[in-house]
């Protein structure tokens, strides 16, 4: 073996190395709000973006290989498995990593995959390859071999052992800096960080404060565009959960299905899939007093 192929290898490795280092951070932070392995995202990022070094990375930071999909921001154009095909384009590699917790998250053919245990890296490969992620057959395997090969899934551990990655705002992520003062300590609900908000605030004024995007507060709290909050208000930093601790909530006169989402820290569409009777309801809607709302156990209300 030349010594030449052998330097040729070693470059890669060393720059795979450095690759993780530097989005080993937001693969957490990603796994914490959104319950994507870091392994995984780690992996499909190296694997598609050829460790940053791919023309879509260099030209058009995209590190996942996501085509446009309906998109209507910048877009970059280059063979795939067609001629001259779409693909989005963003303003720095970070927003890549966004958007694809975003696609995952948001796309119900990936919704089974939020149902696999966090540190089952394999099932979660080979459900990518299910739902269509890529066309290529080898795909869960060049996944798993990539986690194993730079041991990923010590992340995933790390993570499930409660550790929160430092992100600090910064010009480059898009985070928008905050005002000079003490941030508001969180609390916890249902294992998910919150704070009270202030009379009259914005998403907008508390992601600055906080260090996170708007579209998280918008999101996590699944809140409308232009929302103002009133003093009190629950405000998770967090994405909701599946479940509640509680097994019901009984409701209490001019309850909303929204208010007993933020109450308990359940997303709505869980409150919706075990309280089948519910029908179309509005989520601002308020429900008849005394009503019971199934919060845990299988879905349709049953134990």
């Amino acid at each position: 073996m030349s010594s030449a192929f052998l330097q040729k290898n070693n470059d890669a490795t060393n720059n795979v190395a450095i690759y993780i280092e530097t989005y080993k951070n937001v693969a957490m932070q990603h796994m914490t709000e959104y319950g994507i392995p870091a392994s995984i995202k780690l992996a499909q990022a190296i694997l598609e973006s050829g460790y940053g070094t791919s023309n879509l990375a260099r030209h058009a930071n995209n590190h996942f290989g996501i085509k446009c999909h309906g998109w209507e921001y910048a877009t970059y154009y280059q063979d795939d498995d067609e001629k001259d095909e779409c693909f989005r384009s963003y303003h720095h590699p970070v927003y890549s990593f966004i958007d694809h917790s975003e696609f995952l998250t948001t796309r119900g053919r990936y919704s089974f995959l939020f149902e696999l245990d966090p540190l089952d890296y394999v099932s979660w490969a080979n459900g990518l390859s299910k739902a269509g992620y890529a066309t290529n057959p080898d795909y869960p395997k060049l996944l798993i071999n990539l986690i194993k090969r730079h041991d990923l899934h010590r992340f995933d551990l790390m993570v499930m052992d409660g550790y929160e990655p430092d992100i600090k705002p910064s010009k480059t992520t898009g985070f928008r800096a905050g005002p000079n003062f003490q941030k508001r300590k969180a609390e916890y609900n249902n294992r998910i960080k919150y704070i009270y908000a202030r009379e009259g605030e914005t998403p907008e004024m508390i992601a600055a404060e906080m260090e996170i995007w708007a579209s998280q507060i918008y999101r996590y709290n699944e809140i409308e565009e232009g929302t103002v909050f009133n003093r009190g208000d629950i405000v998770y930093l967090q994405p909701k959960r599946r479940r509640g601790k509680e097994k019901y909530h009984i409701v209490e006169e001019g309850e909303t299905l929204f208010e007993i989402s933020q109450k308990y820290g359940v997303r709505i569409k869980y409150l919706y899939r075990r309280n089948d009777d519910l029908g179309d309801k509005d989520k601002n809607e308020e429900i008849e007093a005394g009503k019971k709302i199934v919060l845990r156990g299988n879905f349709f209300g049953l134990f």
